[in-house]
């Protein structure tokens, strides 16, 4: 009877030691910069109350998740984004908490949906928030972190930007051109640059506009500059949402992030929960999927059944990040490198792990062979775990309390103490 080999679930990965060390050093690049503007690390349990999901997004969301019923018969769901737990945690210590906090975390996520390109079922996803205040220096703060999170990926600003929208601004020109519902209109606009003219015209009429209005809409839509829009809008809040648009244009020029930022009211961003500034950041060709995207969500917990505490945040998949890194060879080696690879001619292995023990106790990292060996596999060894030096425990040239070693960059040999190998890296 033959036994069949088991299979990787579909649109899942595996990490190799390889793939993890590249998964490790966008994990690290994501901490290092988030921690660098002060924001919090939090975590949460990877499955929730379903209603949790269904309170957020309505009924529909179920076809996306990975739900079930535990043994005490709860309706559970894998976590498929951050948010709504993040909203959990501020619900449940909201008058604990001094406002405003800024956290980020991230969580491995779950998404019941068509494996593709860009897009998986399992995936990490770096997620940064701002809780407790409605201020537009918030989102600058969110953008600025973008940036140079991008930047230290070695992006350049030419070869990214963040497209900057307004939920609150679209609000108030579907009122002025007269939408008769606009809960109906916001999805389709979040795919009318997916779908084409004709099925985005037709969307918007199935959604009660008129032709005019169609038309009126996707001129708006068309806008490339605040002075365009201003052309087009005329209430006292479409002015108010502008002047904070141009706001937060200003501070981050003044920051130093003017070119990687522009206006792009194509993005809409479909969840209904956003209330103001929404923005996705791509790569400058749009040629694959949104690398980030977010915006503010004044109203969620109040909507969750807390009290109405305001927040913007912000969502970047690793999925989408590594392909972009990757075809601008911006990925790191996935091979291992070690400091030092202590070897043995006579294969004294109490000497090995003795001076082994030494080198790691000043922060290097060390390996060794595990079992008696002959020099030339020991070699071998430190070669293939990319050793940069090698410490014989036994040459005959070293004196007491010395060490003969070989640079494996160079192919130099010297002889020395502990201090003078390990500044020799």
């Amino acid at each position: 009877m033959s036994i069949s080999i088991p299979q990787l679930p579909k649109g899942t990965r595996d990490f190799y030691p390889e793939a993890q060390r590249i998964q490790n050093y966008i994990f690290d690049t994501w901490r290092s910069v988030a921690e660098s503007f002060a924001y919090e690390e939090y975590e949460g349990p990877m499955f929730e109350h379903l209603e949790l999901y269904t309170g957020k997004s309505g009924e529909e969301i179920v076809s996306q998740l990975y739900n079930f019923k535990d043994k005490g018969d709860r309706e559970i769901a894998l976590r498929p984004e951050m948010t709504p737990t993040l909203a959990r945690l501020v619900i449940q210590k909201a008058r604990e908490l001094k406002k405003p906090f800024k956290w980020f975390s991230m969580p491995r996520l779950f998404r019941y949906e068509k494996a593709q390109k860009g897009r998986l079922r399992e995936f990490f996803q770096l997620n940064m928030d701002i809780i407790g205040t409605e201020s537009i220096y918030a989102e600058a703060d969110l953008m600025a972190a973008i940036a140079t999170m991008l930047r230290k990926f070695g992006l350049k600003d030419g070869e990214f930007a963040i497209g900057v929208s307004s939920r609150k601004l679209l609000a108030t020109y579907l009122e002025e051109i007269g939408a008769p519902n606009p809960a109906l209109v916001y999805p389709v606009l979040d795919r009318r640059l997916k779908i084409g003219p004709e099925a985005f015209a037709k969307a918007l009429a199935d959604a009660g506009l008129s032709e005019d209005q169609v038309k009126k809409l996707d001129d708006f839509m068309s806008c490339k500059s605040i002075e365009e829009v201003k052309t087009k809008v005329h209430s006292e809040n479409a002015t108010a949402a502008l002047a904070e648009i141009e706001d937060l244009f200003a501070t981050l020029t003044a920051a130093g992030y003017g070119e990687c930022v522009n206006l792009d009211l194509s993005i809409v961003r479909g969840l209904a929960y956003y209330t103001g500034i929404v923005f996705e950041v791509f790569d400058k060709g749009k040629s694959m999927r949104a690398i980030a995207g977010g915006g503010r969500y004044d109203s969620l917990t109040e909507k969750l059944g807390g009290e109405r505490i305001p927040g913007v945040g912000f969502g970047m998949g690793d999925v989408v990040l590594a392909d972009l890194l990757a075809e601008h060879n911006l990925l790191p080696s996935p091979k291992q490198s070690v400091d030092f690879y202590i070897a043995s001619f006579g294969n004294d292995m109490k000497k090995v792990f003795e001076t082994a023990q030494v080198f790691r106790a000043d922060g290097k990292t060390v390996s060794h062979p595990l079992a008696p060996m002959k020099m030339g596999k020991q070699l071998d060894q430190a070669n293939y775990q990319g050793a940069k030096i090698v410490v014989y425990v036994d040459g005959s040239k070293a004196a007491e309390g010395e060490f003969e070693y070989k640079d494996m960059r160079t192919g130099e040999m010297f002889v020395g103490n502990v201090a003078a190998i390990i500044a020799r890296l």
